[in-house]
């Protein structure tokens, strides 16, 4: 269950035990707060007690957990909290459905995609290997009117992905390590090409700070995992996969998400999963992850294309 609550929620070990405390003590400092009002109001203990009980903590319990929150450190996650149960209850505006609150349990980021127009958004994939992930993102957009991708970007000039762009008649930058990782990030490149959105699919290289800030909320990247608990460096292929084998997982996944200045910690878009098989070994999980990888990511960068924000 904690597990659970930890990815639902993003947050460490020690991040959830603080919520789960504040949590505590929130609800016994409002079931307090509340037998001290009662008398004020001068309510005998009948049927209509027990309605304006009900009432008044019902509104005193949100500021007793924002109060609780604070010295607990925990303010920005009990605001988001709540928020969201206002949204939901109709209190703060409608909230919106879409992929990563219906499927993955998490609230995305704000997308910076340009908005809609008769354009369509151009893809720059970042690749350092074969490239299926590309090729089903490239067939995927192929007839497309929303999207194509128009630019693949790769760090090793032998890959088989480059043999794919040459294939789909698209566009190559071949980068280098010094620039990439000390310069701009090829930034410049990206923007001269009319990129709007970088996916990364099977790219190794860190994203430095210029690129993220220069494509804010526009680079997502597929995890063959379940984040939070195997990302990190070096948590990719068949060593993460061993490792969820070793760590007797019943469950292993894809995290699809917003890259930011630290591997695989991005904000969550969204996840799927599937069962550890008696006898798994690395390879035989690794198959099935892809899998997954085929089927989804190239329909999780067309909803967030569609949504254009929130979703």
């Amino acid at each position: 269950m904690f597990d659970r609550l930890q990815q639902k929620w993003k947050v460490n070990g020690l991040q959830l035990a603080l919520i789960l405390c504040t949590f505590a003590i929130g609800g016994s400092l409002t079931g307090y707060a509340g037998r001290r009002l009662m008398p004020l109001l001068g309510i005998e203990q009948d049927w209509l007690w027990i309605i304006v009980y009900i009432i008044v903590v019902t509104l005193l319990w949100p500021l007793a957990v924002l109060l609780v929150s604070i010295p607990f450190g925990q303010f920005r996650f009990f605001v988001k909290y709540l928020k969201k149960i206002g949204k939901r209850m109709g209190l703060t505006g409608r909230e919106k459905s879409g992929v990563g609150s219906r499927e993955s349990g998490v609230t995305p980021a704000t997308s910076n995609l340009k908005p809609q127009t008769s354009e369509p958004c151009r893809i720059a994939i970042f690749a350092s290997g074969a490239g299926s992930n590309a090729q089903k993102i490239i067939e995927h957009f192929r007839y497309s009117k929303k999207a194509r991708v128009t630019l693949i970007v790769c760090n090793k000039p032998g890959a088989a992905v480059l043999s794919i762009a040459a294939a789909e008649h698209i566009s190559v930058l071949l980068i280098e390590k010094e620039k990439f990782s000390n310069g701009n990030g090829y930034a410049e490149e990206l923007k001269e090409n009319g990129i709007d959105l970088i996916v990364l699919a099977g790219f190794l290289w860190k994203i430095p700070a210029a690129l993220i800030k220069a494509f804010p909320h526009r680079i997502i990247n597929i995890h063959p995992a379940l984040l939070p608990g195997y990302g990190g460096k070096g948590m990719y292929g068949l060593h993460v996969h061993q490792t969820v084998i070793d760590n007797k997982e019943k469950e292993s996944g894809i995290s699809i998400h917003y890259v930011d200045e630290v591997y695989d910690h991005g904000q969550i878009i969204f996840q799927a999963k599937c069962p550890l098989l008696q006898h798994e070994t690395a390879e035989s999980l690794a198959q099935r992850i892809h899998k997954l990888e085929h089927e989804h990511y190239p329909r999780i960068i067309e909803r967030l294309i569609e949504s254009n924000g929130p979703f």
